[in-house]
């Protein structure tokens, strides 16, 4: 039987859909890191368990890059110089099947590392020199009036705190728990969002 593909999405095979993108696609590089990108992913996943993070935040670092994998713009789009947000695409794809507890740290964690940017004065000077590029590219640190209306989201604590589990999460000497293990979690996750929406 073949997985689900993007015209087939519900809510019950969304999950077996998602698990499918980090069999598959799993092992690419991480644009430029040192850790594929299920490695990144999985490492920001494990960095909010231990952190005694909720179901709900635990599922949102670890499908906050996920659009790298949904959208259509070309895999080396960063490379090339153009943002390929990344982080719409992520958001616009599981927006039907999890709250907004998780799309909003998907579709704000790059706007997140410009936030703090502007805001931490230690920030800048803990990213990859990846991270400094890709920067670069999505418009550097925030302005004063971007800041005012950034701080404003209804989910700004678990948005900033999945970025700096991304920005963490780039260890290849790190070992996490395989997809598998989180796998459940974002079932209870999603199965909790369409009863709330019922």
């Amino acid at each position: 039987m073949s997985a689900p593909n993007m015209a087939t999405l519900d809510a019950s095979n969304i999950v077996e859909f998602i698990g499918d993108i980090f069999t598959r696609r799993g092992a690419e590089s991480y644009l430029g890191e040192q850790v594929t990108m299920s490695q990144h992913m999985l490492q920001a996943a494990h960095l909010a368990e231990i952190a005694g993070a909720s179901e709900t935040v635990i599922t949102a670092a670890l499908l906050h890059d996920i659009g790298h994998y949904t959208n259509e713009f070309p895999d080396d789009a960063l490379a090339q110089g153009t943002d390929n947000l990344h982080e719409e695409a992520g958001a616009r794809v599981l927006a039907p099947f999890f709250p907004s507890a998780v799309t909003d740290c998907i579709l704000h964690h790059v706007a997140a590392k410009r936030y703090l940017c502007a805001t931490d004065p230690g920030y800048f000077g803990r990213l990859s020199p990846a991270s400094v590029h890709t920067l670069n590219l999505q418009g550097g640190p925030m302005g004063a009036d971007e800041v005012a209306n950034f701080a404003c989201e209804p989910n700004l604590e678990a948005i900033v705190q999945v970025r700096i589990w991304d920005d963490q999460g780039k260890d290849p000497a790190v070992t996490t728990p395989d997809f598998n293990h989180y796998a459940p979690m974002i079932s209870r996750v999603v199965a909790a969002h369409q009863k709330d929406q019922s």
